[in-house]
């Protein structure tokens, strides 16, 4: 059965004052307090586009929920008790993302299937996000049904129960009992499972110019395209770029750099962006040509205050997410190239680290060059590299067999040259059964593996 949207939301039009900037309507006519109130509380604790992403994966689940959803012989209704809500997700997951889902004692596990989208991780995350907000907001008088209350509580036993029994744990710097491994409480009610997160690997060369080419199909304006170069130069998330401001740009030394903040930094300015000369000369004949004439004071680079946006919209606002996918979305479509945004980032990493090796002449030189990349992407966790060095690790046993297959035919060759086995050329040896032949210990540990 295709479903209806039942659910849709739209940006609050010029001139009418409201302390929404976006509401999610019922049926096109009827405003929906709790996803609205979801919205503007989520772009509290994450950028607009997370914010965006987590709306847009809730919507269908909304408009199923009046139409398909069936909890004791009724429809279900958001905030009803988490058996429901449970339920309700489990048949979604189901019916509507094709995941086959089976039980483990207080929880359940959830497994994609060839019929799933890629988002059932996301809508995972935007269902448990929204009930977050909204206990939080004091709309939702249970307890989060996204969130398996019995692993916490497992979770607080074994981190404050000792080894001597009955008697809390000691502290730490007792060393009296063994310390316990740092692991991230797995909470989800829902566990998604062969689900390790891995980086998409992009090696096409030539993708920023069929993007740029795509843009000019489209009409792009300078700042389109500025930003576009910006996200493939610097491997930066589009809000790192978007809500860059003129003081962001002049705090750096060089002016091929800016400063910006990172995911988690809660808008402080922690690392640089750079990118190239080409793009500096494009950005600042968008600053005193096309933004300047956007700008409400008509302002070029030079007279612009450090707390003014690099980009605006035509009416002179700074230039939100949302504004800028719209153009992005129409240049993707005519490129038919399906390119999330965020896949510029995995682009410049797989190019960075193909530069590194192709560069490079140690060991020690690769491990620097891999070290400084770290620090300039600011990876959370460090070993985010290795998933990407698999796939040169695998391209390079590609090359190194491709010779070996590639010297084995000129051997082949060779021996069909030779009238008889007895003028094979010195070096070739034929290996007689009887011989005993000494072979190295750890040669002979190798072949006995692969037995």
């Amino acid at each position: 059965m295709t479903l209806m949207a039942k659910y849709q939301y739209y940006y609050r039009p010029k001139g009418i004052k409201s302390r929404y900037e976006l509401m999610v309507f019922y049926c096109e006519s009827q405003p929906f307090l709790p996803l609205t109130d979801y919205y503007h509380d989520c772009i509290g604790r994450n950028n607009k586009s997370t914010a965006l992403t987590y709306l847009n994966c809730l919507l269908p689940f909304f408009s199923w929920l009046d139409q398909s959803s069936n909890y004791q012989g009724k429809r279900v209704q958001w905030d009803q008790p988490p058996e429901a809500i449970r339920v309700a997700a489990e048949d979604y997951l189901r019916q509507e993302m094709g995941c086959k889902v089976r039980e483990n004692e207080t929880f359940k596990f959830v497994n994609r299937t060839n019929r799933s989208p890629k988002t059932v991780s996301l809508f995972l995350s935007a269902l448990k996000s929204f009930y977050k907000s909204l206990i939080q907001l004091k709309q939702y008088k249970y307890s989060n049904p996204l969130i398996d209350s019995y692993a916490i509580l497992d979770n607080y036993k074994s981190s404050t129960e000792g080894v001597r029994k009955d008697k809390p744990r000691m502290p730490s710097e007792a060393g009296t009992e063994d310390a316990i491994p740092h692991r991230r409480m797995t909470d989800s009610y829902f566990k998604l499972i062969n689900e390790e997160w891995q980086p998409e690997i992009i090696d096409d060369p030539y993708l920023p110019f069929r993007i740029y080419k795509a843009g000019k199909k489209v009409n792009w304006s300078l700042r389109e395209v500025v930003i576009a170069r910006m996200l493939f130069e610097t491997g930066a998330r589009v809000s790192e770029v978007i809500e860059l401001t003129i003081g962001d740009y002049r705090s750096r030394k060089s002016y091929q750099e800016v400063s910006t903040f990172n995911k988690g930094s809660h808008g402080k300015k922690v690392k640089f962006l750079r990118f190239s000369k080409d793009t500096v000369k494009l950005l600042m004949k968008y600053l005193n040509t096309e933004r300047k004439h956007f700008d409400k004071l008509n302002c070029g680079f030079e007279n612009l205050p450090n707390e003014a946006p690099m980009f605006l919209t035509e009416l002179g606002t700074p230039f939100l997410y949302e504004s800028w996918y719209y153009h992005w979305s129409r240049a993707i479509k005519v490129s038919g190239i399906k390119l999330n945004p965020h896949k510029t980032r995995h682009w410049f990493v797989t190019t960075r680290l193909r530069e590194i090796y192709n560069t490079s002449k140690t060991e020690a030189e690769i491990n620097q060059k891999k070290m400084e990349l770290i620090k300039y992407i600011h990876w959370k966790d460090k070993n985010t590299i290795d998933v990407y060095e698999h796939y040169f690790d695998e391209e390079k046993h590609r090359k190194s067999h491709d010779q070996m297959l590639e010297n084995m035919a000129k051997r082949e060759t060779e021996y069909l040259q030779q009238k008889s086995e007895k003028k094979l050329k010195q070096g070739s040896f034929v290996f007689d059964n009887k011989e005993k032949i000494i072979i190295d210990s750890e040669i002979q540990e190798l072949l006995d593996g692969l037995e």
